[in-house]
């Protein structure tokens, strides 16, 4: 497990076999060649395009057109209504400190800093002078230890993947990144169980429990770049919630280092563990604010020796909701996922990324997944499923694929909305849970609100689980447009006993919000655990909890 980020996208999705798209008969079954000596089985009706001739259906994350983007970030405190809380400056002395503890791993180049004081959607920008590489979790105690004693406040940092300006500091804070801690600990093959560093990419530990005939119980759009410690403390949500739960299950242990230096050991393997208060919870979600976890202990599932991915074109999100219902009652114990997108999410990622369509043009779009241990069981029922959707008219176009390469593309259309968006223009990011009848209502909504002042209104999300991704582009940041949008999202929320927050956290961005889904006895029962376990607020200040 090397330190080095893999590349998102495999060179194979540069290029697109020719006829992998073959127009069949109606519900026959077609076999194109995806490889010398392999096939694709792959079930397609008729109607729907094939990939356009020439196109290169994926570009990686890495290949982003920064070119096209401003220069620089405006600074977070000039943007935002922040004040600079009295924490100390580091100073020379500090750094001299620093070095001692991590020889040669203390960095002060402006050109480093400038990655790690910006955001990756580049909406937010802290002004730090000091970044730290801590490999081993007494060289983390050793600097919150001294970063304490010194009232110096700390930003934890894992892949800077946030959606909600988490990961930056704000001002100067100190970061420390968990980029040298990626090791691998051990792996019990019998239980499943990993225990890892925090600084372990996601994508890299897949890969390592899949070796073993295992996989992670989370996967995110990000698995290239976010790190297992920041999936922790972000509470990270992703793609198979549906199938596996949340992290709240799935992780067994932690190793957290508190504002002080104090290491609390709590790195447990053991599914069953009743003696006292599970003090591991506290951490999970709370964005770095109470604590900077350095490793985990989480339960890998096996991995499923079949799997089937299907893109589905629906004439309207009654058809969504009453394929979700029809999908949960007939494939059961073998549906791991199943995501939707709107025409205009297709649209963007066509114009932005040059990703086709596989299916005909609809005005909705979902994506269903099934694991399970006989290819034979599951392609029956999948099958009678399909059949059943498209004789009703849940359906009206789509196709299916069992190959892992193809699968990879179809999941793409899905997984990289996000990357298209910020290719649109400046977002404005709503990750929120609502009643999933009431799912697509605000989206409508704002589209009629906003009208041509957003250039962009667009909705998908984990439909499984009730989670809405709302996303509003402009051609630059608005305040008049972001004054339309906000209280309005959360208003609308609160009104249907949702969640401003399903997955992304609150981190800067949405800290003030957070009394849309929780009373203040709530509110103030956190401010309470902050105080006792952060007491100078050193950590991650300015983050998740409401500013005072």
């Amino acid at each position: 497990m090397g330190p080095h980020l893999l590349s998102r996208w495999p060179a194979w999705l540069f290029s697109v076999a020719p006829g992998w798209w073959r127009k069949g008969h109606s519900h026959a079954l077609v076999r194109t060649a995806c490889a010398p000596g392999a096939t694709l089985e792959q079930r397609r009706w008729p109607g729907g395009p094939q990939w356009v001739p020439g196109a290169s259906p994926l570009t990686c994350r890495g290949c982003s057109s920064a070119s096209k983007r401003p220069a620089e970030v405006m600074l977070t405190q000039e943007r935002y209504p922040v004040r600079r809380l009295p924490f100390a400056a580091a100073s020379e002395e500090d750094l001299a400190a620093f070095e001692r503890i991590l020889p040669g791993r203390v960095v002060t180049s402006p050109e480093e800093l400038a990655a790690v004081n910006v955001d990756w959607l580049r909406t937010v920008r802290g002004c730090s002078k000091v970044l730290l590489k801590p490999r081993t979790t007494e060289e983390v105690s050793q600097i919150l230890r001294y970063c304490h004693e010194r009232n110096l406040a700390v930003t934890p940092q894992g892949g800077n993947t946030s959606m909600v300006g988490g990961s930056v500091p704000v001002f100067d804070e100190v970061v420390l990144s968990t980029s040298l801690m990626n090791q691998v600990v051990g792996f019990h093959k019998v239980s499943g169980v990993l225990v890892c560093q925090a600084g372990c990419i996601l994508e890299d530990l897949s890969q390592y429990v899949e070796e073993r005939d295992f996989v992670m119980p989370l996967d995110l759009g990000a698995k290239g770049s976010c790190h297992i410690g920041g999936n922790v403390a972000t509470n990270a949500g992703g793609l198979r919630v549906l199938r596996y739960g949340s992290l709240h299950g799935t992780v067994l242990g932690l190793e957290v280092v508190l504002a002080d230096g104090t290491v609390l050991n709590c790195l447990t393997s053991l599914r069953k563990d009743n003696t006292g208060y599970d003090l591991k919870q506290l951490f999970i979600g709370s964005e770095g604010t109470l604590g900077v976890i350095t490793a985990v202990s989480i339960l890998c599932p096996p991995k499923p020796k079949a799997v089937n991915v299907a893109f589905l074109g629906c004439p309207g999100f009654t058809e969504v909701l009453q394929a979700f219902s029809s999908c949960k009652r007939m494939l059961g114990e073998i549906l791991s996922a199943f995501e939707f997108m709107d025409a205009e999410c297709m649209r963007l990622v066509g114009q932005h990324l040059h990703l086709a369509c596989p299916v005909q043009v609809s005005p909705f779009y979902v994506l269903v997944e099934t694991s399970g241990s006989s290819g034979e069981h599951d392609g029956a029922k999948l099958d009678a499923f399909l059949e059943q959707a498209l004789s009703s008219g849940l359906v009206t176009d789509g196709t299916v694929a069992t190959d892992q390469r193809k699968m990879k593309m179809l999941w793409a259309l899905r997984e990289r909305i996000t990357e298209a968006l910020s290719r649109d223009g400046y977002v404005y990011k709503y990750d929120i849970s609502l009643p999933v009848e009431r799912l697509y209502d605000l989206v409508t909504d704002l589209r009629a609100r906003l009208g041509p002042s957003a250039k962009s209104v667009v909705g998908y999300g984990h439909l499984g689980d009730g989670n809405l991704h709302l996303n509003v582009t402009g051609e630059a940041f608005s305040t008049q447009l972001l004054g339309a949008l906000e209280p309005y999202v959360y208003e609308w929320t609160a009104r249907q006993c949702g969640s401003v927050s399903a997955e992304h956290g609150l981190g800067f961005r949405k800290r003030d919000v957070i009394g849309y889904s929780k009373p203040p006895a709530a509110v103030q029962l956190m401010w309470g655990l902050k105080a006792l376990l952060d007491p100078k607020g050193i950590l991650n200040p300015y983050k998740t909890l409401p500013s005072q």
